[in-house]
């Protein structure tokens, strides 16, 4: 009788088994990508260099502005972190529409009142990251880097003028017009580049090496984008 139970038991728990006890492997979720700090110099030199290339580039490659982080709100990525940034932040009417509020546009150290006279900057502009690597991206890559709010450099609220100034330019060709600017810029540009595993040119890299000899107390932090 006491080798039936036992018996019946032992096969009761080799039929639950399966279920009761998952494989680890299928049970633990993906571990997240360690944050990284770094001193300038160090995280420039972390950069690969390589050739670039335009060929095939359109903006509408890159869906934006999407969403954003909460679909809920009403509000496009673009809103999103106009509010994110503000200073004094803005009224939020139906549709999410903006109004009032203060900004810094570190670019340029202007203070601005009206969102309509900003853009968002993508810190690594959408045609300097298809040369880069971006033109290897899904679609779906694509778009979450062009709204990519899960990192304070990847976006910034700057002066219109300042931004459309930049365009399309790396550090080798342009810089923001304000020198105490340089260094928090050259940081965020590395950080984004690291962030998504961006290449630069030669002469990119060549200017980010400069810039970082100059700006030694900078400190670089960067999360792997998933």
């Amino acid at each position: 009788m006491i080798k039936n139970l036992v018996r019946g038991a032992t096969a009761l728990c080799l039929a639950l088994s399966p279920l009761t006890l998952p494989s680890a492997a299928a049970a633990a979720p993906a571990a997240p990508a360690a944050a990284q700090v770094l001193n300038l110099a160090d995280a420039v030199d972390l950069v690969p260099v390589a050739d670039e290339s335009r060929t095939g580039y359109t903006r509408d490659k890159f869906k934006h502005w999407n969403t954003g982080l909460d679909p809920a709100d009403g509000c496009n990525t673009r809103a999103e972190v106009l509010q994110a940034e503000a200073v004094e932040s803005p009224a939020v009417a139906a549709g999410c529409k903006l109004s009032g509020g203060t900004w810094f546009s570190y670019y340029d150290g202007q203070e601005v009142n009206d969102p309509a006279k900003l853009d968002i900057d993508h810190m690594v502009p959408l045609a300097e990251s298809w040369d880069s690597g971006a033109s290897n991206w899904d679609a779906k890559r694509r778009e979450a880097y062009a709204n990519d709010q899960d990192a304070a450099a990847s976006l910034v609220a700057v002066t219109a003028r300042t931004n459309r100034q930049k365009a399309d330019q790396d550090p080798a060709t342009w810089m923001p017009p304000l020198p105490d600017a340089h260094c928090r810029y050259i940081g965020e540009w590395t950080a984004t580049k690291l962030r998504w595993n961006l290449a630069a040119d030669q002469a990119e890299a060549d200017a980010l090496k400069v810039y970082a000899e100059a700006c030694e107390t900078t400190v670089v932090h960067y999360i792997p984008a998933p």
